[in-house]
């Protein structure tokens, strides 16, 4: 019997508690700013407004309409990411954003991420219904045409050039392919490629760097280099945000009381301005809270719900799981430096507003779930 739909306030706590640490920290990393990037927090708690009313259409459309339309919110995304390498004006050496006078800056690829999970979704769900025991050459066909849905935007992402947004599309692929249940030896023999190609170019860039530049060109060994130079902890960045944590002690600084600065402050390294602030407990705080929202959404994920659904939560989980480990990991110089942000964290219209989307799906999987009892 089909009950009245009710926001899950496990769902809607958390996000309360991430729009709070998210101005507060934006607040405190304005100190460093220059004065012409305006009143950020402002503009972030804008951006949190407008969430919330995408949340609100999605509660009305529900999910069926997501899924319905995916492939033309796919299309149109590809279309941007095009457009952004024909039209878009260049901003520290790439082509990512659209410039909006008065506005702000649109990304595309926060928005491509979406339409890949539910395009991948809809594949994987029509596959699993057509058949239970499917051949190793239906198999073999089905993982060549989702690899095809998500190279397409890849590339065009990597020649932005965006490597993280990439990072994060190979990441939704491999968690949503993971849970299709399609043999595992599939993930074996990629993986083994994968590895064997990566290896190969690693190589290539530590033993014959005119070689790799010949091959690859100027710009990805810069990106190479970027990547893969990160143990040597050097770096204004990074050095000056782990002065900042190390220095904070149990407590931290106090509020708007970050002691250094550091670049990309409130964008990249924004973990890094809270810790400063309020220490330890203040991070452990923020840790608890996003094990919590994580582990809601896998809790979820185990229920009885349509298959749909089931499949974009899996995306959902891989893109905010190594996400938010790999920003705090390389905040911590733990793992390299990436541009990966913390997600409803970190200051970025495109990029919550992306999010909010995620939790308008997350609340109608959540609802129907619940109507359903």
């Amino acid at each position: 019997m089909y009950k009245r739909r009710k926001l899950d306030l496990t769902i809607i706590i958390p996000l309360i508690l991430f729009f709070i640490i998210s101005i507060t920290s934006i607040y405190s990393a304005m100190t460093y700013m220059p004065s012409e990037n305006g009143n950020l927090a402002l503009k972030q708690v804008m951006w949190y407004g407008i969430g919330i009313i995408l949340i609100i259409i999605l509660w009305k459309l529900k999910n069926r309409y997501l899924y319905r339309n995916a492939w033309f919110f796919y299309i149109i995304c590809n279309i941007l990411l095009l457009s952004l390498l024909l039209f878009a004006p260049e901003i520290n050496n790439s082509k990512c954003w659209f410039v909006i006078p008065y506005i702000g800056s649109f990304q595309p690829s926060e928005f491509t991420k979406i339409s890949i999970m539910l395009v991948l979704s809809c594949m994987i769900a029509k596959f699993r219904e057509r058949t239970d025991h499917p051949s190793i050459k239906e198999e073999a066909f089905f993982i060549f045409k989702t690899l095809v849905v998500v190279l397409i935007p890849s590339i065009l992402t990597f020649l932005e050039p965006d490597t993280g947004s990439v990072i994060i599309y190979l990441v939704i692929y491999v968690f949503m392919m993971f849970t299709s249940g399609i043999r595992l030896r599939w993930f074996l023999i990629i993986g083994l490629i994968s590895l064997t190609l990566m290896g190969s170019v690693i190589l290539c860039y530590y033993f014959n760097e005119d070689l790799f530049v010949s091959i690859f060109g100027t710009d990805l060994y810069y990106r190479f280099d970027r990547i893969l130079d990160w143990r040597s902890g050097s770096g204004l960045q990074l050095e000056n945000a782990l002065a900042a944590i190390g220095s904070a002690g149990v407590f931290g600084h106090g509020f708007n009381n970050t002691p250094i600065y550091f670049p990309e402050s409130g964008t990249d390294f924004i973990f890094a301005v809270f810790a400063s602030n309020f220490g330890l407990f203040g991070a452990l705080i923020l840790i608890a809270i996003i094990v919590f929202f994580d582990t809601r959404l896998v809790i979820m994920a185990t229920k009885k719900i349509p298959i749909c659904d089931k499949f974009v939560l899996a995306g959902i989980i891989g893109m905010l799981l190594f996400q938010q480990v790999q920003n705090i990991g390389m905040t911590l110089g733990l793992l390299p430096i990436t541009g990966i942000t913390l997600p409803f964290i970190s200051y970025g219209g495109s990029s919550l507003l992306s999010y909010m989307i995620i939790v308008g799906i997350i609340l109608n999987i959540s609802g129907e779930k619940k109507s359903r009892n």
